[in-house]
């Protein structure tokens, strides 16, 4: 099983970044092996849909759940919609922590957002 978490760095040691949609990096970590990769968060620069972005660059990973701190209503349905599970890291603060979380069934799966909506974008009903 693979899952996504944001980051601040791209080291698997990194500090969590809280932000989804505009979280620095991406890294993927095949929870089997703890073979992983850091990928750019492709909605960190976005002038808008940053969460959208971000959930469709996740959604084509192939993996079965995300770690972040937090998930705006775009970005909840549009990984809702592509079966992707959504969970905040906790008291983890680092990547590594979370995952050992993760493993661990520390972390609870999410059933909405952790944001409002905000700068005009609007979940889609």
């Amino acid at each position: 099983m693979k899952i996504i978490l944001t980051a601040s760095s791209p080291d698997i040691n990194s500090e969590i970044d809280p932000r989804f949609g505009r979280g620095a990096y991406f890294l993927i970590v095949d929870l089997e092996t703890l073979d992983w990769q850091a990928k750019p968060n492709p909605g960190k620069s976005a002038s808008g849909g940053a969460g959208i972005r971000a959930a469709q660059f996740v959604s084509e990973q192939n993996c079965a759940a995300v770690v972040s701190g937090d998930f705006g209503p775009n970005a909840f349905e549009a990984l809702s919609a592509a079966g992707v599970s959504m969970y905040t890291f906790g008291p983890y603060r680092t990547v590594s922590e979370a995952i050992d979380g993760f493993k661990s069934g520390q972390l609870k799966p999410l059933s909405s957002p952790t944001q409002p909506e905000h700068a005009g974008y609007k979940a889609s009903s």
